[in-house]
């Protein structure tokens, strides 16, 4: 660091405890310091190596709704994030996929095989019997 400006480092070291206040201040630090870090469908524990895989999950699915007292949150890990999610899309009708009564399928791929295999009568095979020795 060069010597010519003294006060860069005080600069520096002053805006990363900003910057680490105003992390504090996001729901999902909020969040990591009320609960344990456990998530509360699968009941799988974190560690810092790991908590990057544990989200906030939002219970009303309102991301503006973050009281202080975080009860409308709830630490899920990814898998059970998104789970979440999709069962909400699904039961809203905004799901990705047909639900299993409103598949159709159109294809029938031995819908004419008894008439083809009655067109095309196969030679019956003799059966070679070798003379046992």
């Amino acid at each position: 660091m060069s010597t010519s400006d003294p006060g860069k480092l005080d600069r520096i070291v002053a805006e990363a405890r900003r910057a680490a206040g105003k992390r504090e201040r996001g729901y999902r630090e909020q969040a990591l310091k009320i609960y344990p870090w456990i998530c509360g469908r699968c009941a799988r524990e974190f560690t810092r190596a790991n908590v990057r895989e544990l989200t906030v999950h939002h219970r009303d699915h309102n991301h503006d709704n973050n009281p202080p007292d975080g009860s409308n949150w709830e630490l899920l890990c990814v898998y059970c994030h998104d789970n979440e999610h999709q069962r909400q899309l699904e039961a809203t009708g905004g799901g990705s996929s047909p639900s299993v009564d409103d598949r159709v399928s159109t294809y029938a791929p031995f819908a004419d095989l008894k008439e083809l295999l009655a067109k095309k009568q196969l030679p019956r095979r003799k059966h070679l019997r070798r003379p046992i020795r």
